[in-house]
């Protein structure tokens, strides 16, 4: 018989580990840790194998869940943020695209009121009005200017602003206008 045929028979599977065989529970009278602990003294863990797993333990009262929600607020507060500042950004573009229109529209109507003056500066009745300030005219022309030292005329001199020639120095009323227009003159 060979050797790799005796170890068919043996039918074992070397694959697996052994099971390690188990030990006898201990009897509580024989640990030390348990006549100190019912004494009122707290002993040291037992180091080895069978120590105490501390991952089902919380530090300072955070747990799992607790480190979850705060990870999912954390989570919820910046995206409320970063949506908050594109909403800003958004609503500042906006702003700055409706200051462009309307100066865009402003820069239009300056556009329109300097090419309406061009075509007023270009005719040649403004121009010959523009000359004789100058002094430039026609030969059939006479340039004149007043003396600086004469005084202006009085506000009641015929011409003036203040009133017009050929006014009646007595003023109407609107309601005595209508009055006679519907009545008659009043004389």
């Amino acid at each position: 018989m060979s050797a790799a045929g005796s170890y068919d028979s043996l039918n074992v599977d070397f694959r697996r580990a052994p099971k390690q065989p188990e030990s006898p529970a201990p009897d509580p009278s024989d640990d030390p840790s348990t006549t100190v602990a019912a004494a009122g003294v707290d002993a040291p863990e037992p180091a080895g194998a069978d120590g105490v797993d501390l991952s089902s333990l919380s530090i300072a009262g955070i747990t799992r869940r607790r480190v979850g929600w705060a990870c999912a607020a954390l989570i919820a507060a910046w995206i409320v943020v970063i949506f908050a500042r594109q909403a800003s950004e958004g609503a500042a573009a906006a702003n700055r695209a409706d200051q462009v229109a309307h100066d865009n529209a402003a820069l239009a109507a300056e556009v329109a009121s300097l090419e309406h003056e061009l075509q007023v500066i270009e005719r040649p009745a403004y121009i010959a009005q523009q000359a004789r300030g100058y002094g430039l005219g026609t030969d059939k022309e006479i340039p004149f200017t007043l003396d600086p030292a004469v005084p202006s005329p009085g506000p009641d001199a015929p011409g003036s602003a203040s009133t017009r020639v050929g006014a009646d120095e007595q003023r109407v009323t609107p309601l005595e206008s209508w009055l006679s227009l519907l009545f008659g003159p009043a004389d």
